[in-house]
């Protein structure tokens, strides 16, 4: 899944799966590359299982899959996705973190599935690096390794490595290196097999949380759409409501587990997205009309929110009506 392709077909891809790895990940990877090799005629990817000990791994849903070999025998790959899941710190031990190095010494490009970037990062892998992982997991894994930038986007693909959010996520990944190394109509073919209707860019969000049926916080929502452009304080929004700033952060806290100004940046740069996507206006315009002082500022928002900084999400609009 590396950014650049190997020097030959069939690229082969090693996927290492630690104890309770996520199935739904892992299988949302292969699928495409197995319909891929049927649709074209020839085996455009191979991929090799590689488990601590060799031995069968149970997945997160109880399931057991056979591997083709331990840490030790595993075959020397250009790309290799971490598959983990739910604790994946009780799987990371001086012997992975050792291998991972070595493979990463040796030119593997390496990535994590769902949660697998816990390993990549305790082994030093991923500072100053931008990944994603699932959205369950930010908050703690950005405490655990506050050098490593961590997104909310579905995934990442850049020279140094790669990484998706898990589930449905991984089939988009896929999608994107068939697309990058055998073109967009085997890729589209491959969709239609999958009846996956839109292939999502790296760009996308992994959720759109509802807005909860509380009505302090429906009256707080209204008020920050309704100043986007010049952004309430906090204290200023619930000076509005009637209530305490104290109280409006237990409120969001306890209803949408994000705080006032996650909240009111989220709703923000969300609507910058909708007017770089469907709009004309320059991306000065659209960062003040979304109350950021500078283009500078609003792209660095933008970036850490999406994964993708305004002027790439403007190009993308713009080949994708081209």
């Amino acid at each position: 899944m590396r950014l650049q392709p190997p020097n030959a077909v069939p690229e082969r891809i090693g996927f290492l799966l630690l104890p309770r790895f996520a199935m739904v990940a892992f299988f949302s990877a292969i699928e495409p590359l197995r319909i891929a090799n049927r649709i074209d005629g020839r085996p455009l990817f191979e991929w090799d299982l590689i488990s601590r000990d060799g031995e069968p791994v149970i997945a997160s849903n109880g399931m057991t899959l056979a591997v083709n070999s331990s840490l030790h025998a595993a075959p020397k790959v250009p790309s290799l996705a971490v598959c983990a899941s739910f604790d994946p710190e009780s799987c990371i031990d001086d012997e992975l973190i050792d291998w991972l190095r070595a493979c990463h010494l040796e030119g593997c490009v390496l990535g994590g599935m769902d949660t697998g970037c816990y390993a990549l990062a305790a082994a030093g892998l991923l500072n100053d690096k931008t990944v994603t992982l699932h959205w369950e997991c930010l908050s703690d894994f950005h405490a655990h390794f506050p050098r490593v930038d961590v997104v909310e986007s579905i995934y990442e693909v850049t020279e140094e490595g790669f990484s998706c959010a898990g589930g449905s996520a991984a089939i988009d990944m896929s999608l994107d290196l068939i697309r990058r190394r055998h073109g967009d109509v085997l890729a589209k073919q491959v969709r239609d097999q999958l009846i996956h209707e839109h292939g999502r860019r790296p760009a996308s969000r992994q959720r759109d949380p509802a807005i909860p049926q509380e009505p302090m916080i429906q009256r707080a929502i209204t008020l920050m759409d309704t100043n986007l452009e010049t952004p309430l304080s906090i204290r200023a929004l619930a000076n509005e409501l009637g209530i305490s700033w104290r109280r409006l952060d237990r409120l969001f806290s306890r209803h949408l587990a994000m705080s006032p100004q996650q909240t009111y940046l989220a709703r923000r740069l969300d609507n910058a997205y909708r007017l770089l996507s469907e709009t004309p206006h320059s991306i000065m315009d659209i960062s003040l009309a979304t109350g950021f002082a500078s283009a500078s500022s609003f792209s660095r928002a933008f970036r850490h929110y999406y994964g993708s900084t305004p002027s790439q999400l403007r190009q993308q609009a713009v080949s994708n009506h081209a």
